[in-house]
């Protein structure tokens, strides 16, 4: 699905530069679950960005899902974000005063999907995260785990191949953060690709692989055993649609 080989990235200023990327390269392979950890400034957010065609780069190659997207246009990154990749951020990005549908429906309008296909990918999407009868709230009255979740439905009501998650679970608590977890594991065992950055080490160890950056590259660091015994999927969790 990702194909990077020694990605290059600078910010300049007329003072400084900053090499944000320095050769970065790795291979995600299509359904697979990956996290991306690192320390603060490591390069996560760049990789990301680049990763969703949100940022350019200054060397090195990229192709995703197969196709070369280092030359492309505005417009033609435009069209593949909008079909083929969904993000997840930490802060929700939910519109205040549109209810759950709406907020659903907004990407979809893009488009251009008749209303009938768009009422039903987003009442399959709202279903699938468990809020069906949250469909006509608004966020300020909903928990923060349901707003991640009506995020999540967002995504998956675009049916996208690679879904990018910047720290789903940092404004969580540990409680609703598992939960979240869980929905996304599901997602990813439906075939859907996943990358997702995060701080946290117990969410990290969900992910089939780890991948953790350090100025700008990856290393490669071991998988601590005791991480995965200590944050397994967790067992009949109540629903968040219940709180």
């Amino acid at each position: 699905m990702l194909q990077m080989n020694g990605i290059k990235k600078v910010y300049r200023t007329e003072l400084v530069e900053t090499h944000a990327l320095e050769g970065l390269s790795l291979n995600v392979g299509a359904g697979e679950f990956v996290s991306v950890m690192g320390p603060s400034g490591s390069g996560k957010t760049t990789f990301l960005n680049i990763a969703g065609l949100l940022d350019v780069f200054n060397g090195g190659t990229y192709l995703l899902d197969g196709k070369d997207v280092s030359r492309l246009s505005d417009r033609e990154m435009s069209h593949i974000r909008n079909r083929n990749i969904g993000f997840i951020f930490q802060s929700f990005n939910l519109i205040p005063d549109l209810h759950v549908f709406d907020n659903v429906d907004v990407p979809l309008r893009y488009r251009g999907l008749a209303a009938s296909d768009r009422k039903q990918r987003i009442e399959r999407a709202v279903e699938m995260v468990g809020l069906s009868s949250r469909l006509r709230h608004l966020p300020s009255q909903l928990s923060g785990g349901q707003q991640q979740r009506v995020a999540i439905a967002r995504v998956l009501a675009a049916e996208p191949k690679l879904i990018l998650a910047d720290e789903p679970t940092g404004n969580l608590d540990s409680l609703m953060a598992r939960e979240i977890m869980d929905l996304l594991d599901d997602i990813n065992k439906q075939g859907t690709t996943i990358v997702m950055v995060t701080h946290s080490p117990e969410c990290a160890a969900r992910a089939s692989r780890e991948i953790h950056l350090l100025d700008g590259r990856v290393v490669d660091v071991e998988r601590p055993p005791a991480i995965l015994e200590s944050f397994k999927p967790a067992a009949q969790m109540p629903s968040s649609a219940a709180r």
